[in-house]
């Protein structure tokens, strides 16, 4: 059963030393971020998953242990994602690729893995899932679904980004839509409104290059038949794109 989520925006200019402190506007969002993970640790997770988007070739489970390198971003920084996987650990099902440990963590899952390094307390057995930013949401509530029901007591860290089209100077330039878009997402997340979360439209979502819309509602399968409250720690569109930290609990 869900018994507490993170919601993050997965920028790698979260991590400080890819930033090299140019990107002050980000510190509040990394405030959020520390604060939301850490409460995780709090709600005594019996598994904690790291969900999030990724690009084609990089879907599946990804096992404690498993690394991400930020050298595609000209740091030479590497992360862990916890530190083993426990003896007759169940492993998450996405119903596609198995888990590889020698597979490279996709960026995402790296900066989550980097949050995690960050947090107290975070020792809870650990596994990643890389989404498919275009499945539909009921293969994201499905999978949902099947991580909440793998434990007495799960834990989410959902890793995504609002769309990408809020100015003309986004990396999906300006488009009127996205504000609308990123206020609904915001409003969903920041009450636990599941239904909600499963309502935002997959086209849209990927002409908007909202990224973070399937992990979300791998979250909202999760949180089905569950009563969570949920609090929006954070909200901004730096650079043109929506970020977002919410706690649910």
């Amino acid at each position: 059963m869900l018994v507490a989520a993170a919601v993050c925006p997965c920028p790698p200019l979260l991590v400080p030393e890819v930033a090299t402190g140019a990107a002050p506007e980000l510190d509040a969002a990394r405030v959020a971020c520390t604060d939301v993970v850490g409460l995780l640790a709090a709600a005594r997770p019996d598994r904690l998953y790291v969900v999030g988007p990724a690009d084609e070739g990089a879907h599946g489970v990804f096992p404690a242990g498993s690394t991400g390198s930020f050298a595609g971003f000209g740091v030479d920084l590497s992360v862990r994602l916890g530190d083993s996987v426990p003896p007759g650990g169940a492993s998450a099902d996405d119903g596609g690729d198995r888990p590889a440990a020698d597979r490279p963590l996709p960026a995402s899952l790296a900066v989550g893995a980097w949050l995690l390094g960050r947090a107290a307390g975070a020792d809870a057995p650990i596994e990643g899932l890389a989404v498919d930013p275009t499945a539909t949401p009921d293969v994201c509530a499905g999978i949902g679904r099947g991580l909440a029901d793998s434990a007495e007591r799960v834990a989410l860290l959902v890793m995504g980004d609002g769309s990408a089209c809020r100015t003309v100077k986004a990396p999906g330039y300006l488009d009127e839509r996205a504000a609308g878009f990123d206020a609904e997402a915001a409003r969903a997340l920041g009450t636990a409104d599941a239904a909600a979360l499963l309502a935002l439209e997959p086209e849209l979502a990927y002409e908007l290059k909202a990224a973070g819309r399937a992990p979300w509602q791998v979250l909202a399968g999760a949180a089905d038949d569950v009563d969570l409250d949920g609090r929006l720690l954070f909200e901004d569109a730096p650079y043109g794109v929506g970020y977002f930290v919410a706690a649910w609990s």
